[in-house]
């Protein structure tokens, strides 16, 4: 006889303990969940989108008690069914012997254990549903595409709406099926109504008839998912392009379609087997449809493949691959009708000459006019040294491209476009020992100050002025609500507004400011703190004074992304929002693109949208899959006050037609937003990058030619970080390609290069004007395939290779100091591509160096300019000088380095931030100028200025940090001469 189990008996007062224990446990646990809610809640009100956040909210709790319940009902109402359906008289044989332990233990605790399942399953089943709101939001107000599928004739909105909802009612079908299968079993064995080792019936009549009825609907549910498994060949995989295939539509869709019979057939066979006497027929139809779906679903549409399809690909999969490349033409917006903002292509063929006359290569020409000098992905640290002013701001790593129209000095206004940033706070990063607690870093420092711009053309690393700058704010753009409480680096939060001694510090002459924003949520409310204290796990919300002052408000989840994606869920947002100022307003303003995607549009080629989007400065997006993308939403966020808009940009997307009708009033019409806002939008580079990636393979209409890659295309690699990724697009300011026309319009471009080779293809560029009629437009200059025109990686290699220029490299990129390479734009200009590289260094002796233009270098057909200003390098071209011939003393550089006109408003000097300065204990080295100064004696010079420069920080004296600036760049300067070869 098996020994019994010893059990544990627990006293009365123990009982009590653990139950209080537990209750206190759940209490506080619900009591976090229940402050998150209301945190969120106030954060949406705050901003006046409440409704955004009760939808979202209940109907993912509507899910969430609809499918868990349901799932509850089914599970827990076959165990009851099957303890109900148990034999009276169980023969006490071996195994059931074995058995009755078993039962004895759950017996008792029957009660128990159904209410722990049924909580269990109420859980598990509950929270997976609430996952999929989307999914039967869309389901319930998604409207017609106004195009059909080419294989089955139904709407688009078939697969994009009502597909994935009826996926996943089978899939809770099937596993409310399934389990309770499973369980039903598991308790007809326990009680004895399947008895395996006992002579006789196995089964008894009642349970066959229970675990009869749950194989039927097995069944059918079987049945349908064959027949839906119809539709879900316009997403196959099975060969190079996605949709169905020439083996699925004559193969795999029979297959389904005989599968789908035969399950009804089964499952009518299983249920007539309730009035007959053999146990077998539901276990013999499982089998049965089991191997059958192997031989017809998987075997025979493989022999297909592989004796009819693979030695005749190319002919058999032609109409296929034709439904391939319209519908992925029309999924991503490349096709040439598609109408406003959906990237409709012109294709230009453009007979680029390899040795180009160099007489085009005039500032009277728009693009060579406007020639980007400024790489923003290369200067943050320069800006950051001469406009940081203060100790708890920074500029974010990467900064923006953005046109601007501002008067000349004769009053005519004149477009540039301008590397923008924000003075955002920055207190985690900059703030050290003492000065790094929690009062200073979010009831002290608790926003950042103004906007700077640099005219593209013009070089503000080598003495150039700033169009806007300084603190307070100098520049034409009238910033005159510079404070900044919303930006890209402030991922914490900041407690605001407090009266009294607990305001804020100010950027301008340190100065106490408070908050007058609408942005941020009260803290009177005893509750509000509590559930912030809870939410961030800090008691300062309950002790701290400022908390407590009157007016004080908390400023929380203000980075703008972050912001719209909580606003408008529905959305993907662009990884790249961008600063302007409103004109109106004289707020700083933050612009971001909104895409609607799917991945269920039929025969359009799913991708990883971080593969498309990828490149070697930006790897913003998630690996979801795609095969559709709109560029449906242009949004704003207003740095001082939190605003949020959001504009629909095209109203002919159903996807956001549906989104609209589920948050009605969330998205304004076009004709809402301002007019000042509006003309600073651009066409966003996300979309363009995944734009290109399709247009490398679907520019080709010839199926053929497509399948075999004949004339396919590539992006180009990162020429000065090749295996790091994809070159990025550029933002330039130019003549519209293929046109004569001279007025200049803003871009977003991109090369394209031959399928595994470096010559140049294509050049793509997106008409970024939203004034213009035709901004989205892409217009495609093809370069004919035997013009074998050299692209951005030979040309960078070219550059390199050249000997004045490589000699020079060499030098500067060695001792204290680096070479890095800014962005190489690829230009039309003329009948040729102008190629053109910003060339800088910076000092590695220190962490606080920052980089310098030193070099331009440019290429034009087959001849090369090299010089320290744009001017003088596309000089050489023009007068066919050696390369480097035109280099003169750095020193003497002037601010005029692009070939238009400077406009720049004039900077002034920035007040100290703190009211204290330290005067410098040390004058600065001074360079021998007595005569030549050898390498040595400079890079000793170098070194001490750069200690100097080092101290002059750590005073946070804006005047003496200026002048060991200056004195570090003049060192430099004199070592870079020292170092040019002689010509």
């Amino acid at each position: 006889m098996r020994p019994s189990i010893p059990s544990v008996i627990l006293s009365r007062r123990a009982k009590i303990v653990l139950s209080v224990v537990a209750i206190i446990v759940v209490l506080l646990i619900l009591l976090v969940k229940f402050a998150g809610v209301y945190v969120n809640f106030l954060w949406y009100s705050q901003l006046g989108h409440r409704n955004v956040y009760s939808t979202v909210l209940w109907t993912r709790v509507a899910l969430f008690f609809i499918f868990g319940v349901l799932m509850v009902l089914i599970i827990c109402g076959n165990m009851l069914l099957a303890y109900r359906l148990r034999p009276p008289f169980r023969p006490m044989s071996p195994e059931q012997q074995n058995l009755q332990h078993y039962v004895a233990m759950v017996e008792p605790r029957r009660k128990l254990l159904l209410a722990v399942v049924g909580v269990l399953i109420l859980l598990s089943e509950g929270a997976s549903a609430q996952g999929d709101w989307q999914t039967w939001l869309l389901w319930l107000n998604g409207g017609s595409f106004g195009m059909k599928d080419p294989q089955f004739h139904r709407d688009i909105s078939f697969y994009a709406f009502d597909y994935n909802a009826y996926r996943a009612m089978l899939s809770f079908g099937f596993t409310a099926i399934i389990v309770s299968l499973l369980i039903s079993i598991g308790i007809h064995y326990l009680a004895g109504a399947i008895r395996l080792q006992t002579p006789g019936p196995k089964v008894t009549l009642s349970a066959r008839r229970h675990l009869t009825v749950l194989v039927f609907v097995f069944m059918a549910l079987k049945a349908v998912a064959y027949w839906l498994d119809r539709y879900g060949l316009v997403f196959s995989q099975r060969s190079k392009f996605t949709g169905a295939n020439y083996t699925d539509v004559h193969s795999a869709l029979p297959a389904k379609t005989i599968l789908f019979w035969i399950a009804v057939v089964l499952a009518i066979g299983v249920l007539a087997s309730l009035w007959l006497r053999s146990a077998l027929l539901p276990g013999i139809g499982f089998v049965v449809l089991l191997v059958l779906s192997i031989l017809i679903g998987g075997i025979y549409p493989a022999i297909v493949q592989h004796l009819t399809v693979n030695p005749n690909a190319s002919d058999k999969e032609r109409p296929y691959i034709e439904k391939n490349i319209l519908a992925t033409r029309q999924a991503y917006g490349i096709v040439t009708d598609n109408g406003k903002n959906g990237g409709s292509v012109d294709y230009v063929t453009y007979q680029a000459n390899t040795s180009p006359q160099p007489s085009a290569i005039t500032v009277t020409n728009t693009t060579v006019d406007n020639i980007r000098i400024l790489d923003p992905n290369v200067i943050s640290p320069t800006v950051s040294n001469s406009q940081k002013i203060g100790l708890p701001y920074a500029f974010s790593s990467k900064l923006d491209v953005d046109r601007y129209s501002i008067p000349d000095a004769t009053g005519k206004s004149v477009q540039h476009d301008y590397v923008v940033a924000v003075r955002e706070q920055a207190t985690g990063s900059n703030l050290s020992g003492s000065q790094d607690n929690w009062i200073n870093q979010h009831t002290v420092y608790t926003h950042g100050y103004g906007f700077v711009a640099a005219q593209a053309d013009q070089d503000v690393t080598n003495g150039a002025d700033y169009t806007e700058s300084d603190i307070p704010p100098v520049g034409p753009l009238d910033n005159t609500q510079p404070d900044v409480y919303y930006g890209q680096l402030m991922n914490d939060y900041s407690i605001v507004g407090a009266k009294g001694a607990h305001r804020e510090f100010d950027a301008n002459n340190g100065a106490k400011v408070t908050y007058t924003g609408k942005g941020g949520v009260s803290l009177s409310n005893p509750f509000t703190k509590l559930a912030f204290a809870l939410k961030y796990k800090e008691t300062n919300f309950i002790l701290n004074d400022a908390v407590s002052a009157p007016g004080a408000k908390i400023i929380f989840n203000r980075n703008p992304k972050t912001m719209l994606q909580r606003v408008a869920p529905f959305l993907t947002v662009d990884g790249d929002p961008y600063p302007i100022v409103d004109s109106k307003t004289h707020h700083i303003v933050w612009m971001l693109d909104g895409y609607t995607t799917m991945a269920n549009f039929p025969y359009s080629e799913r991708q990883s949208l971080s593969d498309l989007t990828g490149t070697t400065l930006r790897q913003d997006q998630s690996d979801t899959q795609i095969n559709y993308i709109r560029n449906s939403v242009k949004a704003t966020v207003d740095a001082y006050d939190g605003t949020i808009k959001l504009y629909d940009w095209d109203t002919k997307d159903p996807v956001l037609n549906a989104w609209k009708k589920i948050f009605p009033g969330l998205v304004k019409p076009e004709k809402d937003m301002p007019a000042q806002i509006k003309a600073h939008v651009r066409y966003p580079q996300d979309l363009f990058d995944v734009q290109r990636a399709l247009l490398a393979q679907y520019h080709i209409s010839n199926p053929v030619d497509s399948y075999n890659a004949a004339g396919k295309w590539a992006v180009p690699v990162d020429p000065f970080s090749p295996g790091a990724g994809d070159q990025p697009s550029y933002y330039v300011l130019a003549s519209p390609p293929g046109s004569s026309s001279n007025t200049p319009q803003f871009q977003l471009t991109t090369p394209m290069l031959v399928n595994s080779g470096n010559n140049l293809a294509a050049y793509i560029s997106a008409n970024s004007d939203p004034s213009s009629p035709d901004y989205g437009k892409l217009t495609v200059l093809q370069v004919p395939g035997k013009s074998n025109y050299n692209g951005p990686g030979q040309v960078a290699n070219d550059l390199k290779s050249e000997a004045t220029i490589s000699k020079d490299i060499t030098q500067l990129d060695a001792g204290q100091s680096t070479v890095l390479h800014g962005n190489l734009l690829t230009l039309p200009v003329g009948n040729a591509f102008l190629y053109v590289e910003p060339l800088y260094v910076e000092s590695t002796g220190s962490s606080s160096a920052f980089p310098t233009l030193q070099r331009v270098l440019v290429r034009y057909g087959d001849k090369i300019g090299y010089s320290d200003t744009l001017d003088k390098a596309l000089g050489e071209i023009r007068s066919g000088a050696v390369a480097g011939s035109s280099l003169s003393t750095l020193g003497s550089t002037s601010t005029g380095t692009g070939t238009g006109t400077p406009t720049a408003a004039p900077t002034s000097s920035a007040p100290p931030v703190s009211s204290s300065s330290t005067a410098p204990t040390s004058s600065p080295t001074t360079p021998t100028t007595g005569g030549p100064t050898s390498v040595n004696t400079l890079l000793s010079q170098l070194a001490t200025a750069n200690q100097q420069l080092n101290s002059a920080y750590d005073s946070h004296d804006p005047t003496r940090i200026a002048q060991a600036q200056a004195n570090e760049l003049k060192i430099v300067q004199q070592l870079l001469k020292a170092r040019t070869p002689t010509k």
